[in-house]
C-alpha cells in the first residue's frame, strides 16, 4: 500500500463549531480507493507534504488505508474514500469569510466546509501547507477522524502565524 499527503498555510483563527458531535464510525475497507484530484503544490509545500506521508497512520477510526488513484504523497485514503486527505490544496475561498466555522482537534486547527449532499470537509488553517481531509455523509457531525491527523500534521507542517 502506498500513502499520500497534503498541504496548509493560515489564516485568522476560527472558533470551534457547538454544533459539531462526536459519533462512533467504524468500518472495513479493501485495495485500491476511490480517484481523487491530486493537488500541485509549491515546492516548499509538498516537501512538507512528503514528510506528512510518512507519518499517516496506517487505520482510522477502524478504516484501514486505501490510497486513492492516482498513487501521490500528496493524497490518502482510508476505508475506500470513507475518509480522504489531501495535501498541497489551494487555500479556501472561505477562509475570507468571518462567518466560517472551524473547529479545533488536538491544538490543530480546521475550517469546516460542508458542500452539498457531501460529507464535512476540513482543511487545516495556520500552516505552512493546507491539508484538507474529506469525511465521509456518514461522518455529517463526527470530527473524531480529525484527531488521528493532529500529531502528524503537527509534526510535519510548521504552524505559519
Amino acid at each position: 500500500m502506498t500513502h499520500r499527503a497534503r498541504r496548509s498555510p493560515g489564516f485568522p483563527r476560527l472558533v470551534p463549531s457547538a454544533a459539531l458531535v462526536v459519533l462512533a464510525a467504524a468500518g472495513c475497507s479493501s485495495g485500491g480507493g476511490p480517484s481523487v484530484a491530486v493537488p500541485t503544490p509549491s515546492s516548499e509545500a509538498a516537501a512538507y507534504c512528503e514528510a506528512l506521508h510518512k507519518e499517516l497512520p496506517e487505520s482510522i477510526a477502524g478504516l484501514e488505508r486505501t490510497d486513492p488513484e492516482p498513487d501521490s504523497v500528496l493524497t490518502a485514503g482510508w476505508g475506500d474514500g470513507a475518509i480522504v486527505l489531501r495535501c498541497g490544496v489551494p487555500r479556501p475561498s472561505k477562509m475570507d469569510d468571518a462567518q466560517s466555522k472551524g473547529v479545533d482537534a488536538d491544538g490543530v486547527n480546521w475550517l469546516l466546509e460542508q458542500p452539498g449532499d457531501a460529507g464535512p470537509r476540513f482543511t487545516t488553517t495556520y500552516r505552512k501547507a493546507y491539508v484538507e481531509v474529506t469525511l465521509g455523509p456518514g461522518y455529517a457531525h463526527d470530527i473524531t477522524p480529525l484527531s488521528a491527523f493532529a500529531g502528524p500534521v503537527d509534526r510535519t507542517v510548521p504552524e505559519s502565524l
